[in-house]
């Protein structure tokens, strides 16, 4: 499958299936983002793997999920929880202010790849960094950006063209529909 393929199959997954997501496998992910295009090449940011259930479990417990759909809906329920968790950090001593670019090159860099492993991302910002620099003893010096969720994919997301509404939402087979403006509306030719 092409690149281009795997961007038009990807969506964000909320379902995952409990198999654990190697070691091995994770490291290639974050190898992944450690390789993606960084501003001034200062390459700030550091990654923390998370994949021991009880520490998955807490990390989770500082999440927050999917904000369009009522609670039943959004957050995995117990037994379709991630298996692995990627902590994205952006080291300060390395990159005093910025970085937001770096981090999205990165975690682009890491979805896709595990994609093509069959393996379902969720890129989660809504996080309670406190609790988590203290449960993962983060530096004072880094800031945690964000973290992506990770498991094999339990669900099977579907994109709608539409320009009227960004609100995501799952129909009565409990099928995930989110809407992505149609190119028609965002692609400009040689002027606005």
């Amino acid at each position: 499958m092409s690149i281009y393929d795997f961007i038009l199959q990807r969506r964000t997954i909320r379902r995952f299936k409990q198999n654990p997501v190697s070691y091995e496998l994770l490291e290639k992910i974050v190898n992944a983002g450690r390789l993606a295009p960084s501003g001034s090449n200062l390459q700030p940011l550091e990654f923390i793997i998370v994949d021991e259930p009880e520490k998955v479990a807490q990390v989770y417990a500082h999440t927050k999920w999917a904000g369009y759909l009522p609670p039943d809906q959004g957050p995995p329920p117990e037994g379709k929880r991630p298996t692995a968790f990627v902590v994205i950090i952006i080291n300060r001593s390395r990159r005093e202010k910025g970085g937001a670019h770096d981090v999205g090159a990165a975690i682009m860099n890491m979805i896709l790849t595990g994609l093509e492993e069959s393996i379902g991302s969720c890129w989660i910002a809504s996080i309670d960094r406190n609790k988590l620099r203290t449960l993962l003893s983060v530096p004072e010096r880094c800031d945690i950006d964000s973290v992506v969720a990770f498991g094999y994919l339990d669900e099977s997301p579907i994109s709608e063209d539409r320009d009227d509404t960004v609100k995501y939402y799952r129909d009565e087979q409990n099928v995930l529909h989110v809407p992505k403006r149609p190119i028609e509306c965002v692609l400009h030719h040689n002027k606005y």
